[in-house]
């Protein structure tokens, strides 16, 4: 389900890392290729064929964090969304959003596709304040007003 036979569509599972001081995990990340800045994305990717939306979330955990997990508990936002053309090839997505709270560590790059060891630029866990302010964008944009409203619900 990465993409349609016309390569026009993309489902995606993303992943707020969230540890207890209410950071969340994010990549500097190069989209398809590096004619613009790279982006602040959260751990996650494309739903393979035959896979499900959770089970891509815990695939793409393992893969891009080392981070290992049997399930991962419901999502708590699922939309369509237009991608931004400066770094999707694909025309329209479908993201499913998981939130799972952990105990801050270090990534492991050992699952990283050749590809992502090129174009991941740093990693870092930054609050909504710090994503705020951030100088490179964050993808999706409300990304910070996102977090507020997970850690809101927390309490």
């Amino acid at each position: 389900m990465t993409a349609g036979p016309d390569g026009t569509f993309r489902a995606t599972s993303r992943v707020l890392l969230i540890d207890p001081s209410g950071a969340v995990l994010m990549f500097l990340q190069y989209g398809k290729d590096r004619t613009v800045p790279p982006r602040w994305i959260t751990p996650g990717g494309g739903v393979d064929p035959g896979e499900s939306h959770d089970q891509a979330a815990v695939r793409e955990l393992h893969e891009e964090t080392g981070l290992v997990l049997d399930t991962v508990p419901a999502p708590f936002l699922e939309e369509d969304f237009a991608p931004d053309q400066r770094w999707h090839p694909y025309q329209r997505g479908h993201w499913a959003w998981y939130e799972i709270r952990t105990e801050r560590f270090d990534p492991v790059r050992d699952g990283w596709t050749a590809e992502e060891l090129q174009d991941v630029v740093e990693w870092r866990w930054m609050t909504a304040d710090e994503l705020g302010a951030e100088v490179n964008e964050v993808e999706p944009e409300t990304l910070p007003a996102m977090l507020r409203e997970r850690m809101e619900t927390a309490r």
